[in-house]
């Protein structure tokens, strides 16, 4: 028995034919659950598609994950099994998600972006033994399929034993038997080597609607079960899969951009009175290059959070968003591995310009190559002192590397704290550029690029050089690539001058049409360097890439 998905398109409208009757799971003394809010409220909006309008109530999306609890089951899938979702911001993709979590499974979400190697490399980590995905990556999955013959797919749009509507037409709306709460299991983008795992087991408390701190810190901001959350980004990536869900569990609405676009990302905030939303800086540039009488004709009135982290934020542009949306801003800086946690609004922000916040998890210590702690103002790896742990899957050495002996742990970022505890992140170690013995960090050049009237885009790296070990070069998407070439990078150099040394000062400027990012922001400097790299190896330039 299965229910119609409003608006929906031809994967969901196949999937119900009646409205199953509520879940039977007693009501726990609190709700942190989309189910318990299933039972309160069942028709209202979980998931609104941002272009489409196509919605999933809050009921079905119980039905629906209960579905996909039974599916998995049956496919095998016991609790602390691993589950892969490789999707776009598709209709189902939290309905799959919330499956996974209710049946104990560890889900990794994965960036359809990837090529079949690389996503058998994480499927095989991670010891998936089922992957979700879709018809709109065929070419991919049936390449994939091959490489990793024991993990069984299931797509949207997929033919026989592979049609996962069919299949979950056919499975139960109640809850499974032995319902536990799950985990996500999420790689890193592998932008400087192979991506890792990062292993926080499943929930202690077993109970699908324990409480969790991101939906505890998302009530601290303000949020409430009549938030209407924006989320632009895509799914597969830690922030918007986790976000999204803290949302739902307090019963709060989703709206989901299929894909980010600048303006519709403002209609959409309109249309929706969006209320909390979260972003990258490479989000702010976008909406910030809009036209003023773009930016201006939305009625944003409604939106009273706007969070950004994922990457460092250049002062300009967060003092432009500031000035448009006002004082809503807030910005953390965190990891995956959970070690600790900086926050700053927009008021602490205008006071300590740059900053990502004071600590809020844990206790932060910059320390220099030796490990030893540095006083304020000075640069150095940034460490979080914490009760906290973590590990790498599958990778014990990794993991060791990232704690000194005293026991404090590290990502790799560096960056400095003033005396009042206000931390500044400075880039990241592994993007560090040593040329003629000097260290040097490419985001300080980055944020001032990236203020130039004509740069849309930019990344600085470290290329090969004989004479000083590596040089510091600037790729520049420019606004308009009709501008690419000698005299745009002669008024760069003449817009750095004044405000940069001239060890820091790229040695050349190149021009490329579209930078390797992922849409959160991130940035594959890898595969720039790499570039480099083998240019050098022979011989020649390559200029104008």
């Amino acid at each position: 028995m299965l229910t119609v998905i409003r608006n929906a398109g031809s994967d969901m409208s196949t999937l119900h034919a009646e409205t199953p009757s509520p879940s039977t799971i007693p009501a726990p003394a609190y709700g942190f659950h989309p189910s318990v809010f299933a039972r309160d409220n069942p028709d209202k909006p979980a998931i609104i598609m941002g272009a489409s309008g196509q919605v999933i109530s809050f009921g079905e999306l119980d039905t629906l994950s209960n579905q996909v609890a039974h599916l998995l089951r049956q496919q095998g899938l016991q609790i602390g099994d691993k589950v892969g979702i490789c999707l776009d911001n598709h209709p189902l993709y939290l309905v799959l998600a919330w499956g996974a979590q209710r049946a104990g499974l560890f889900m990794t979400t994965i960036p359809y972006r990837l090529t079949a190697p690389e996503i058998a490399y994480m499927l095989e980590d991670s010891g998936a033994k089922l992957i979700f995905g879709s018809e709109a990556f065929d070419s991919l999955l049936n390449d994939l399929a091959p490489l990793t013959p024991h993990v069984t797919q299931l797509r949207f749009g997929g033919q026989g034993e592979q049609d996962l509507a069919a299949a979950l037409r056919a499975m139960p709306c109640t809850p499974i038997a032995d319902e536990r709460a799950g985990s996500d299991l999420l790689y890193s983008s592998g932008t400087t080597g192979k991506p890792k795992a990062v292993d926080v087991g499943l929930p202690v408390d077993p109970a699908i609607d324990a409480r969790h701190w991101i939906g505890d810190m998302i009530e601290g901001f303000g949020a409430t079960r009549d938030s209407v959350f924006l989320s632009p980004a895509p799914m597969y990536h830690a922030a918007p899969i986790r976000w999204s869900m803290a949302f739902q569990r307090i019963g709060a609405t989703v709206v989901v951009m299929e894909k980010f676009d600048a303006e519709a990302a403002l209609q959409h905030i309109e249309k929706y009175r969006v209320t909390d939303s979260q972003w990258v800086p490479t989000h702010f540039v976008r909406m910030l290059d809009l036209p003023e009488s773009t930016r201006q004709k939305y009625d944003l009135s409604s939106h009273r959070n706007a969070t950004h982290a994922a990457a460092p934020c250049p002062v300009g542009i967060k003092q432009g968003m500031i000035d448009w949306w006002g004082p809503i801003i807030l910005e953390y800086y965190g990891a995956s591995e959970g070690i600790g946690f900086t926050m700053i609004d927009s008021a602490d922000w205008l006071q300590h310009p740059g900053s990502v916040g004071r600590s809020i998890i844990g206790t932060v210590h910059i320390c220099d190559e030796q490990g030893q702690e540095v006083p304020p103002r000075t640069e150095g790896q940034v460490f979080f002192e914490t009760s906290r742990t973590f590990s790498y899957l599958n990778a014990p050495e990794k993991t060791k590397e990232c704690y000194n002996a005293q026991g404090w742990a590290s990502v790799g970022d560096v960056g400095w704290i003033d005396a009042q505890g206000y931390l500044y992140l400075t880039d990241r170690k592994s993007h560090m550029i040593i040329s003629g013995g000097v260290n040097i960090y490419p985001q300080e050049i980055e944020n001032l690029l990236i203020m130039h009237p004509q740069v849309l885009d930019v990344a600085v790296i470290g290329a090969p050089d004989k004479e000083m070990g590596e040089k510091v070069v600037a790729v520049v998407t420019p606004k308009n690539m009709a501008d690419a070439g000698p005299e745009l990078a002669q008024a760069l150099y003449a817009w750095m001058a004044p405000q940069l040394s001239k060890i820091k000062t790229p040695k050349q400027i190149d021009f490329l049409a579209e930078l390797p990012r992922e849409p959160t922001g991130k940035l594959f400097k890898r595969k720039l360097r790499d570039e480099y790299k083998l240019a050098a190896e022979h011989a020649s330039s390559p200029g104008s890439l």
